[in-house]
């Protein structure tokens, strides 16, 4: 892994993905179930490749906190038993699908993934996103979380008059680029609504520091009542683009 410049970690930048199954081709086919989701999670997936970093940091919402090896995949036969299993433990899911984005993106460079447990406090999410920032050199973020699964009567948690609002404020906060707001985001409610990314969010939030990054959203819907959202964070200094980028 090369070191950044002047020997300090920084990130340039971020994606930020949903992770529900459907990302995935083996389990839904070619014509995805979603118009526009795969391919928005494509598209800020090779930003971040293109950007030519020294490591990927994947960050993933799961049940625990815990890093994986590098070379763990995710094991889809868990989500369609017709699907042959390899026999060793598959990633969390959203651990398993950064890493699919990652491969399908032609990535072959270091890649470090980084589950973060779905009940995490926000100080706990705090410290995780300040020891990946001051350890990992040059290096971007691919996170994967969801939204509120409470936006209508179907949804997996029925439907929740706070669900919009919530989604709408987590979205301000992206579009301004407002690190603060975002790593602020209530965990209470967040839970309540099972917004399985906040930690998530909170993680990326700390690691990308004080600066205010220039961002683009590419997808925000909530199909089957669940709310993803597909962004890019790009690390502003000076008023340039990604540092280091040519």
């Amino acid at each position: 892994m090369r070191a950044a410049a002047g020997g300090s970690a920084v990130i340039i930048g971020a994606a930020l993905c949903p992770s529900p199954p459907l990302l995935a081709r083996e389990l839904t086919g070619r014509d995805p179930l979603v118009s526009g989701l795969r391919e928005a999670c494509a598209e800020v997936t090779a930003r971040l490749v293109d950007a030519d970093p020294d490591v990927i940091v994947v960050v993933g919402s799961a049940s625990e906190t815990s890093a994986w090896d590098s070379a763990s995949r995710v094991d889809l036969s868990a989500f369609a038993p017709a699907l042959e299993a390899d026999g060793t433990p598959g990633l969390p899911l959203s651990l398993g699908l950064g890493a699919l984005l990652l491969d399908q993106a032609g990535y072959a460079g270091p890649r470090v993934l980084q589950a973060v447990g779905e009940r995490e406090p926000t100080a706990r999410c705090a410290e995780l996103g300040d020891k990946l920032s001051a350890s990992v050199g040059r290096a971007a973020l691919l996170v994967l979380g969801d939204g509120s699964a409470r936006r209508s009567l179907t949804a997996p948690g029925h439907l929740d008059e706070r669900a919009a609002p919530f989604d709408a404020q987590v979205e301000r906060a992206i579009r301004d680029g407002d690190l603060a707001a975002l790593a602020a985001v209530n965990e209470a409610l967040a839970s309540d609504l099972m917004a399985t990314g906040r930690p998530a969010w909170q993680v990326l939030a700390v690691a990308m520091g004080t600066g205010q990054p220039a961002t683009q959203v590419l997808y925000a819907d909530a199909p089957f009542g669940v709310t993803y959202l597909v962004a890019h964070f790009e690390a502003v200094t000076n008023g340039a683009g990604w540092p280091g980028a040519t």
